[in-house]
């Protein structure tokens, strides 16, 4: 038999042994010390412009601005992002706020990321932000899943 088509045959029964998984499934790390180095950079260079440096969000973020769209939300304990999934988080990110996310249209600033951020950064990104959560609003994020059935 060729040598390529065992090869390729073996890259085969690896990948099936994978349990089917793409990056878009493989979650917030956020104990992952080397994924939260990564996203907190790539935080500092695509999100923090507009969800403040430390995680703050724009002043006023939940009154519309003249142009009708909401300012971006914070990121700490002080917002709302840690009552969302991880996996509209990861969709939000990598696509905007689009439906199914949001009402169909709705207006927002927050971009798409999928052309800039490969689904590993995007999910290094959100450990970073789910590292800085103290331990109250893990509680409460758990409690949720929980209540959700999640």
């Amino acid at each position: 038999m060729d040598k390529r088509v065992i090869a390729g045959a073996a890259i085969l029964a690896v990948l099936a042994g994978c349990g089917g998984k793409d990056a878009s499934s493989v979650g917030a790390q956020p104990h992952n010390a080397k994924w939260v180095r990564q996203g907190q950079t790539l935080y500092a260079e695509h999100c923090a412009s507009c969800h403040g440096a430390k995680l703050e969000g724009q002043a006023d973020w939940r009154r519309r601005k003249p142009d009708g769209r909401l300012p971006a939300p914070p990121h700490d304990e002080s917002g709302h992002t840690w009552h969302h999934p991880d996996s509209l988080l990861f969709a939000i990110v990598k696509n905007g706020v689009v439906p199914p996310m949001a009402p169909e249209g709705y207006q927002s600033d927050m971009p798409a990321f999928g052309g800039k951020l490969s689904d590993q950064q995007i999910w290094a990104v959100l450990s970073y932000i789910e590292s800085t959560w103290p331990a109250e609003v893990w509680q409460a994020r758990r409690e949720m899943e929980r209540d959700s059935g999640r």
